[in-house]
């Protein structure tokens, strides 16, 4: 009953924000046929969290629930102006039926996900103490940037936009974080259906106004939000081993009465060798909440926006013909178009690095087909006002944050190369030469280049009848095409050694999973809207079900693995596992969310990324010396800053000298010292005694303590 009531409340606000930002979004996508519904709290998680994020920069509000509120009521203020130049109550009485069937799609879709959070909702395993603890780092943050829980007294160093939102949203609802973690992820797997299928309905709604809209937006959500790839051929062949080794799996016996054998479903991702290749799917089921998956929203929103304008622009208007007027001053829609994108892209770059290049790049294509005719000259002042709004918005961020690239690989350059390092950005390095086989990419992207071919095939048996849609569509694909070749001969330089094109396979795989899903649902019932005969469909649509099938069934399989069958629903509460496996530590955590506000910062034991260490700080926000090694590794650049850390967490709680102790704890501020279960495990001769004389024991449950020094 308590999980109703917070999916309720968390509903409502997300709700109340949308509700908000219709007359805005009504303006954007007045040529859809919904007239952008949907993307109404997209716009209001965009526009209200990136202005929080600005004002409590530049110091001028403390983050905190009446900044919000203050905020939202300026949006409300410029909202209302606008809907009454546009006559917001007929808009929506006109279309009141789609926009009532996309708010209860949005609300299944929350629910359902809840839901399936519920039966596992741990926020612990793979990233999740990571972005959780950004979360919990920017909640207790009074002016931005935030501090990293991991690394004080520096800022965080990584995408945390997306994690900002998290914050409002939690802080606007007024839930707690260990609820609002699961339920950020139901919204995103709920923003991704609805905004996909609304999205490709206005794509289909262009060339056919009717059912067949519904359906292949249906189509291209289902897509998008559960699909997978043809990995799942190999459940009805037995197992290959060892499980990160794949063959052909037409070199495997064929085991159909033993389906579906031990197909493990992380293996869709890890396909080839040395790579990752996710997709939302496996995202939503795995729970990070990272980067790539909070930006899905935006990253959708920014192509339904590029869409409008193609329309718009692409032959039935010229941006001279549609001007805003405020008062007395005009303002030409060309130019908010540009900014307003360049604002989209500034939010991507904030929250997820490589989108902001991706769908700068998708901009540019559109600017260069729109405007090809009118000259070179027009095409680079529209290119570079999208581009300058974009280092304008994105400053606040950019001037706190250092990229973790050390430039670009080459793959498979010559020995010639390879004895001179590095030519300006290039880096040409020996033994750098990993390759994705044919068969392995056919079997990860041959379900969306089995739809392109018949695309292809398509327009020019039909070049009479090309919509202004297909060529959207077109430019989708041919964007994706290219993300996917890019790791197939270059790679941005990390610390990782043996998988140093992963990160740069992953980040553009992913955006072109999205766009060749959303492409596919399209180019389906574009298809079988125009074949003639039976025949056709038949031979159509038979391989097409089986395909589509395929990669559905990926869903099944991984989300019955990773939450047991529904066995057992537990609640939304992400820290009610600690109870029961650490349950000292749940209340020090507890303890320090009642009783200790701000960020001073504490002392926990050091251990591995992806390890149980630096659950206290990763719970509450409060800063530790120093956290997971490795991450900090990628993000500082160097293991060299993490090391003397490493060793001074170990001195003071293993040395038996008051004074080395004292002066540690000084040169790192520390506030509290943690002495639990892993501080025990990670130093056996841990010298406890030492901290009764430096402070007082504030908190002390099953003969875990937390030390308050003071001296």
């Amino acid at each position: 009953m308590i999980d109703s009531l917070y999916i309720s409340q968390w509903w409502l606000t997300i709700f109340l924000g949308g509700t908000i930002f219709l007359p805005l979004t009504f303006i954007l996508f007045r040529n859809f046929k919904d007239k952008g519904y949907i993307f109404s709290k997209v716009m209001a998680l965009a526009c209200i969290s990136y202005a929080v994020f600005i004002t409590s920069s530049l110091k001028l509000f403390p983050f905190s629930f009446f900044e919000i509120l203050t905020i939202t009521f300026i949006f409300l203020i410029l909202n209302i102006y606008i809907a009454k130049k546009i006559n917001l109550i007929k808009l929506v009485k006109q279309n009141l039926k789609l926009i009532v069937f996309e708010e209860l799609l949005f609300f299944a879709g929350l629910a359902c996900w809840a839901f399936v959070r519920g039966n596992l909702p741990d926020i612990n395993g793979l990233e999740k103490f990571m972005d959780f603890g950004f979360i919990n780092s920017i909640l207790r943050s009074t002016y931005f940037p935030p501090l990293d829980m991991w690394y004080p007294p520096l800022p965080i160093n990584y995408y945390y936009f997306g994690h900002l939102v998290t914050a409002v949203i939690i802080k606007a609802s007024n839930i707690p974080a260990f609820i609002g973690y699961n339920l950020m992820l139901a919204t995103l797997f709920s923003l991704t259906f609805a905004t996909v299928f609304s999205l490709v309905m206005n794509l289909f709604a262009h060339i056919k106004i009717g059912i067949k809209a519904t359906f292949a937006g249906l189509l291209s959500a289902t897509l998008v939000t559960f699909g997978g790839n043809l990995t799942t051929i190999y459940t009805f062949f037995k197992a290959y081993m060892p499980l990160d080794k794949p063959v052909p799996f037409w070199t495997l016996p064929f085991q159909l009465f033993n389906f579906p054998n031990d197909y493990w479903y992380p293996n869709a991702t890890r396909f080839i060798e040395y790579t990752i290749h996710e997709f939302p799917m496996y995202s939503f089921v795995v729970s990070d909440l990272h980067g790539h998956v909070l930006d899905i929203p935006f990253v959708v929103l920014t192509i339904a926006i590029l869409f409008s304008f193609f329309y718009r622009f692409g032959g039935h208007q010229t941006f001279s013909q549609i001007i805003f007027k405020l008062g007395k001053i005009i303002i030409n829609f060309e130019f908010l178009f540009f900014i307003f994108i360049g604002f989209l892209i500034a939010v991507m770059y904030m929250t997820n690095a490589w989108d902001g290049l991706i769908y700068f790049l998708l901009t540019v294509f559109i600017l260069i087909f729109l405007f090809r005719k009118k000259g070179l000259l027009n095409i680079i002042y529209k290119i570079g006002v999208v581009f300058f709004s974009f280092v304008i918005f994105s400053l606040p961020f950019s001037i706190h944050f250092k990229p973790f690239a050390s430039g670009i690989g080459v793959l498979c350059a010559p020995e010639l190369l390879t004895s001179l390092g590095k030519i300006g950005p290039f880096l040409f390095e020996a033994q750098h030469c990993q390759r994705s086989p044919v068969w392995q990419l056919m079997v990860l992207y041959g379900f969306f280049y089995f739809f392109v071919i018949f695309f292809i095939i398509f327009l020019r048996v039909n070049k009479g009848k090309i919509y202004l849609a297909d060529k959207f569509v077109s430019l989708l694909i041919i964007l994706s095409t290219i993300l996917l070749i890019i790791p197939e001969f270059i790679y941005l330089k990390d610390i990782y050694p043996a998988h140093y094109r992963a990160n740069t396979m992953f980040k553009l795989s992913y955006e072109a999973f999205i766009m060749l899903s959303v492409s596919c649902g399209y180019i389906v019932f574009r298809i079988l809207t125009n074949l003639k005969t039976k025949r056709e469909i038949i031979l159509f649509f038979i391989p097409s079900f089986i395909l589509i099938y395929m990669v559905l069934s990926y869903s099944i399989f991984a989300i019955n693995s990773f939450y047991a069958d529904f066995r057992k629903y537990q609640g939304l509460d992400g820290l009610a596992y600690l109870e029961k496996t650490h349950p000292q530590d749940y209340q020090i955590i507890k303890w320090l969310g009642k009783n200790v506000k701000g960020q001073p910062i504490i002392l926990e034991a050091n251990g591995d990324s992806y390890t149980d260490y630096a659950r206290i700080s990763a719970n509450t926000g409060l800063p530790t010396v120093v956290g997971w090694p490795v991450h900090e590794w990628l993000w500082r650049g160097t293991y060299d800053v993490v090391a003397p850390r490493i060793k001074d967490v170990e001195t003071i709680y293993i040395t038996e000298d008051l004074n080395v102790t004292k002066n540690l704890i000084k040169k790192y501020n520390i506030s509290y010292v943690v002495v639990s279960q892993l501080e025990k495990e990670k130093y056996p001769s841990l010298k406890e005694e030492k901290f009764k004389k430096l402070g007082e024991i504030v908190f002390n449950f099953g003969g875990s303590k937390l030390y308050k020094v003071s001296f």
